[in-house]
């Protein structure tokens, strides 16, 4: 039975240094202050900001919002995201993603301050991933499952790694993030022939495809290491699942990580930190 690589305890340990870095810069007059900038009322916007909120206030960092209504114009938006750009008391931004049809969600993406950029959507933070060089910040989901890999003891040096899926929220950057850690990676998608032959050769396997239970056990194998990065929800029922078919993967696998309980609650702990770091950054200037 695989060991479960839950996702509380590294988001301790990255909310305990958080609580430090937060004292260090307020003993220099620097509050670490986030903004949220959402259209609409979507409920999984409001549930995600919600837990961000809470994250925040338990390590103190100030959170201010720009609460837009959903038929806000493109000239409305983009004042208002240039106005938060332009306030040198806000160190991060997090805009909710994606905009309503009828914005422009690529303008956008350019109008955003890459070194306020604390959710890795500019084109210059995801730069920075390729090149593995600092220049916004990585995509906070990648970078969670970066952070409960090095947690757990997860050796990459020298390993084979699948990544299943290639957006630039998850699949891709991951891929290069493994690969700076000197894995060898295969990035697996919709038009790659038989992932499952793929998958079972990997000593580390990453599920972020977004589709409900799509890895079950002909892609596993007993030593391996599963992350599960798939939110979905299944009707069936009536809860929130992995990609991984956990009745079938658990079993079978080294380590697995749930769902819900996993990269999630990381991912949360890791966007407050690209706060506080921003916050370092810009008050050193």
């Amino acid at each position: 039975m695989a060991e479960i690589l839950k996702g509380a305890p590294v988001a301790e340990a990255i909310r305990e240094k958080n609580i430090k870095a937060v004292e260090e810069l307020k003993n220099q007059g620097i509050h670490p202050t986030l903004a949220i900038i959402r259209v609409g009322e979507s409920p999984d916007d409001i549930a995600y900001e919600n837990s961000i909120l809470k994250a925040c206030e338990m390590v103190g960092v100030l959170v201010e919002k720009t609460l837009l209504d959903e038929n806000v114009d493109q000239k409305k938006f983009e004042e208002s995201l240039i106005s938060l750009n332009q306030n040198p008391k806000i160190h991060g931004i997090l805009m909710f993603m994606p905009l309503p049809k009828h914005l422009d969600g690529e303008e956008a993406r350019r109008i955003l301050d890459p070194k306020k950029d604390v959710d890795g959507l500019t084109d210059a933070s995801l730069a920075g991933v390729f090149t593995n060089k600092r220049t916004g910040f990585p995509p906070c989901t990648a970078q969670g499952v970066m952070e409960t890999l090095k947690y757990y003891g997860v050796e990459l040096k020298g390993k084979k790694v699948a990544v299943i899926g290639r957006s630039l929220v998850i699949g891709r950057p991951v891929a290069m993030m493994l690969m700076h850690e000197n894995a060898t990676v295969v990035n697996c998608h919709t038009g790659t022939v038989d992932v499952p032959a793929i998958t079972r050769e990997a000593d580390v396997l990453i599920a972020a495809a977004g589709k409900l239970g799509s890895v079950n056990s002909t892609f596993v194998n007993p030593n391996q290491v599963v992350i599960d990065v798939g939110i979905n929800w299944d009707e069936e029922n009536k809860c929130i699942a992995g990609d991984v078919d956990r009745n079938e993967v658990e079993p079978i696998v080294k380590a697995l990580s749930p769902v819900p309980g996993g990269i999630g609650t990381v991912t949360t702990a890791v966007l407050v930190s690209h706060v506080i770091e921003a916050a370092n950054e810009q008050g050193r200037k």
